[in-house]
């Protein structure tokens, strides 16, 4: 049998895609600014990471004003939430508290 490890996400080993995901699980959308403090990330590693997640289809982001300010929302997707769902259980299996 292979190692559990085989098993994570390459799109979720940094701290911050990471937390990203986990924040959204569930069905959240989080704007920005939420999703920034939430983490205690800049505003640039934040952006950075919403993109890459983004490009591997794991988030879908959606953007638009609250009156004259624009806002970007970020949701999960469904695909995103499997993936995210395999890399915790690989991380049980490593650490063996499954």
């Amino acid at each position: 049998m292979a190692h559990p490890r085989h098993d994570l996400d390459e799109g979720l080993l940094t701290p911050i895609r990471l937390s990203l995901m986990a924040a959204l699980a569930g069905d959240l959308e989080l704007d920005f600014a939420t999703l920034r403090d939430l983490l205690e990330a800049d505003d640039s590693v934040l952006s950075k990471s919403i993109s890459h997640l983004g490009k591997l289809g794991y988030v879908k982001v959606t953007k638009g004003y609250v009156g004259s300010r624009p806002r970007t929302w970020v949701r999960s997707t469904s695909k995103g939430k499997r993936a995210l769902d395999r890399h915790i259980r690989a991380l049980r299996e490593i650490t063996g508290t499954e």
